[in-house]
């Protein structure tokens, strides 16, 4: 008798447990950050893309091994913003951004979404994560957001490179891609652009959490828009400055073509591709597009975390 109410007792401790555990799975897995933070993610885009464009342009030239962007065209950000607009029109500052925003739709929803939810798996309540736990949730969320989202970041690069040249649109020159270089082609730079998520996503998310968290805690501000503000500015400083070399590298990867019979008209691989580019243009050449990447974070994470800021509060 006591050995089966003892074992009723075991088994519904058991259920409640297990209960429990589905419960806290569940209330992680929520549908919200994810549909806000693809909102946000594609507002932020459409007001800084031309600023993107301009970085894009500024990384892929000067490569050595390269004659069709040997050429040093623009001096900088401001001066490839009036060149493009006066040779190639102002439609151009805009080439690609049909999959950048089918890039944000993909990339920055399951970014946000992935990294909230990681968070309230390890923990409960916002006031007990740390900077370790966030660092590991925004590495985790970059990679696999990252990857699910590459071809889109190979076509958006590939037409910002080319502006005008390219005809066809966003569906053509998929198909053009994919019937040159097959699958491979569409992934190209996939590993780069995973460890860039990594480090961008792995700084910037703990880094707007933490900044935000000190600012509230310390009783200089409460939880308003100039907080929303400062700590978004300082995270998409903290990104520009972690990430900048690897893009450049991945830049360069995704906008060379594959060969014909097999090998890369360029670069064998990502160590080469950033050796050759330090060897022949020097430290500094991987951090070409600095203060048009710097200048695109940082309005970029504002317009991303205001308008991210304000839908949560839809809640309320």
């Amino acid at each position: 008798m006591y050995k089966y109410i003892t074992d009723v007792v075991i088994e519904a401790l058991n259920h409640c447990l297990i209960s429990q555990k589905e419960k806290s799975i569940m209330s992680a897995l929520n549908w919200k950050p994810f549909i806000y933070g693809g909102l946000a993610s594609i507002t932020a885009e459409c007001g800084t893309f031309p600023i993107d464009l301009t970085k894009t342009r500024l990384q892929v030239q000067g490569q050595v091994n390269d004659a069709k962007y040997k050429e040093i065209r623009y001096r900088g950000m401001v001066h490839a913003l009036v060149r493009i607009c006066r040779e190639e029109g102002l439609k151009a500052l805009y080439s690609g951004i049909a999959p950048a925003m089918l890039r944000q739709a993909s990339y920055g929803t399951i970014k946000i979404g992935t990294y909230q939810s990681f968070k309230r798996m390890f923990v409960e309540h916002p006031e007990d994560e740390t900077l370790m736990i966030n660092v590991l949730c925004g590495i985790l969320s970059g990679v696999i957001s990252s990857s699910i989202a590459n071809p889109t970041d190979v076509l958006k690069i590939r037409m910002q490179a080319q502006g005008s040249v390219i005809q066809g649109g966003m569906m053509g020159n998929f198909i053009q891609i994919y019937q040159k270089e097959g699958a491979k082609g569409l992934w190209k730079g996939v590993s780069l652009t995973a460890q860039r998520a990594a480090i961008v996503v792995g700084v910037e998310l703990p880094v707007y959490d933490l900044t935000k968290k000190h600012i509230i805690t310390s009783g200089f501000m409460g939880d308003t828009v100039y907080t929303h503000f400062l700590s978004s500015f300082t995270c998409g400083l903290a990104g520009a400055l972690a990430s900048n070399p690897i893009d450049v590298v991945r830049t360069r990867m995704m906008n060379q073509r594959s060969q014909q019979h097999g090998g890369h008209s360029n670069y064998k691989g990502t160590l080469d591709c950033l050796l050759q580019t330090w060897k022949n243009e020097g430290f500094f050449a991987l951090y070409k597009g600095f203060w048009p990447n710097w200048l695109r974070l940082g309005p970029w994470n504002i317009i991303f975390f205001l308008t991210y800021e304000q839908l949560k509060k839809l809640d309320c």
